[in-house]
Order: structure tokens, then sequence, then C-alpha cells
């Protein structure tokens, strides 16, 4: 707010207040995921992890078309992915990630970090092992949690999605 003016909102003082906190925002972002670039996105976690299932399986050199959700992950996640997946051929696997994910054929998976649960597990041996396929890990993570847990990007998380509401940013 130290930025805006008085003026009109096509004022170059808003415009770079703006460009300044989303710089700040990204930031933040990146510090606490521990991957090297963030974006501004206004999506919802839900589409987010929907997003990151479809990213995954455009960068993934698996030939599977299977993608793992840990069963920990919030419901209304779980209910995106499997929309999101309908239509363009994809089949959602839920259950509890284990180190069991390097003898699975598929292309991604999601864990949740902390668990919807509210549990909190080491996850870097499950994203290792799923990896080891060539599958891509995506991590929908609990931003304000990150302030005290491990990062992500610290476990080998190739995409981190997440929710800053609690970071006062609103629906």
């Amino acid at each position: 707010p130290a930025w805006y003016t008085a003026y009109t909102p096509y004022q170059p003082e808003v415009s770079q207040g703006r460009l300044e906190a989303l710089l700040n925002f990204q930031q933040m972002v990146t510090d606490l995921t521990g991957m090297e670039l963030a974006n501004a996105s206004l999506l919802d976690e839900a589409t987010a992890a929907a997003e990151a299932m479809s990213m995954s399986r455009r960068l993934s050199q698996s030939k599977s078309n299977v993608f793992f959700v840990d069963s920990d992950t919030h419901p209304q996640t779980i209910a995106v992915i499997k929309t999101r997946a309908k239509p363009i051929g994809v089949q959602i696997k839920v259950g509890r990630p284990s180190l069991r994910l390097k003898k699975m054929d598929i292309f991604g998976f999601l864990v949740q970090y902390p668990g919807s649960s509210g549990n909190i597990c080491d996850i870097q041996p499950i994203v290792e092992s799923g990896k080891e396929t060539g599958a891509k890990a995506v991590i929908a993570s609990d931003l304000l949690a990150l302030c005290l847990l491990k990062s992500p990007g610290e476990m080998g998380a190739d995409i981190v999605i997440g929710s800053s509401q609690r970071f006062g940013v609103p629906m």
C-alpha cells in the first residue's frame, strides 16, 4: 500500500507496487519450497494439482497413463484431479505412498506434505523411490508449514503446489 497514490489506478506507482508485491510473493514461495522458480498463479490448490498432473504427463518420459495420488491428500484435490484426468485418458490410483512406488508403472505422483490429516512424515524416501522409475514428483504443500519443515525442493520434488490463503491471499 505504500506504493499506492491518491491518483487514478493506471498511475505507474500502482503498477510498480503490484509488480513489487508479485516479486516479493514469488521470492517467498521459492524460499519456502526450495524450488528455483515460482509463478504468481491465483489457482486454488486443487486446480493447481490437476495442472501439475497434466504437466507431469507432458514432461515424463514414461509411457504409463497412471498418476498416483496420496490418500492423505485433501479430498477436494483428489476430486478435481480425477475430474481433470478422465477426459485426457489418465488413470488415477489413490493409496498410501511408500517405497513401493519404484515398482509401480506411473508417470507421476502427488504427495500431500503435511498430509490432510495433519500427519508429517519424511517424504524424501518416497520421492526418491518414485523418481527411480522416471516419474515426476508433485508435492502439495502447506506454505506456512514450510516455515518449519524441510522444503520439498531439498527432497527432490519436481513440482510444488499449495495454497497461500494462510498468508492472507483470499480465495
